[in-house]
């Protein structure tokens, strides 16, 4: 019984350290960010989509490379089923899943002349310590207006230097020309 009350305070602890987590870490606001891990984990976690941010705006392609792991990783851009109807009627010959790279991504940033700005909304961080999940809906903004929006997730892996992005997909609804 002893154990039983023991254990039923445990979860209900967890529970409440969780939900004052995302309270006190959500990037978003409190009902707009879930997380499972430890608090340092999930600091630190946001910490790195808060640089990547402050890369882009500041068009520091060599800030947001850093971001990676420097073994390369795995950039997937999906296109929602409009944008892909849209493009097919373009070019027959185009692919619903496009690869890419982050250096890629890094070079845009660093030569585009126009404002960039990732907003970020619905963030949810899953950690176990070693490895990361991080699901959010963005819209791209570039010169201030909207150019793609869609649902974005990061894997990430803890090594000697902290945490590091290993691989980004994100769905694609670019704006219509």
């Amino acid at each position: 019984m002893i154990r039983s009350i023991a254990a039923a305070s445990l979860i209900v602890a967890l529970l409440l350290s969780n939900a004052g987590r995302a309270a006190e870490h959500g990037s978003a606001g409190p009902s707009d960010c879930k997380v499972t891990g430890t608090a340092t984990d999930i600091v630190d976690i946001q910490q790195v989509m808060e640089a990547y941010h402050h890369a882009v705006v500041t068009h520091d392609g060599a800030g947001l490379a850093a971001l990676f792991i420097p073994e390369g990783g795995t950039w997937l851009k999906v296109l929602s089923q409009g944008a892909y109807a849209r493009a097919k009627g373009e070019s027959a010959a185009v692919s619903k899943v496009r690869s890419g790279s982050y250096a890629e991504f890094a070079k845009f940033v660093s030569g585009s002349k126009m404002s960039l700005d990732p907003k970020h909304s619905n963030v949810r961080i899953q950690s176990d310590g070693a490895i990361a999940a991080v699901y959010f809906d963005f819209v791209f903004l570039i010169g201030g207006k909207e150019e793609n929006r869609g649902s974005e997730s990061w894997q990430l892996v803890k090594g000697d230097d902290g945490w590091r992005i290993a691989s980004i997909t994100y769905s694609a609804n670019p704006r219509e020309p």
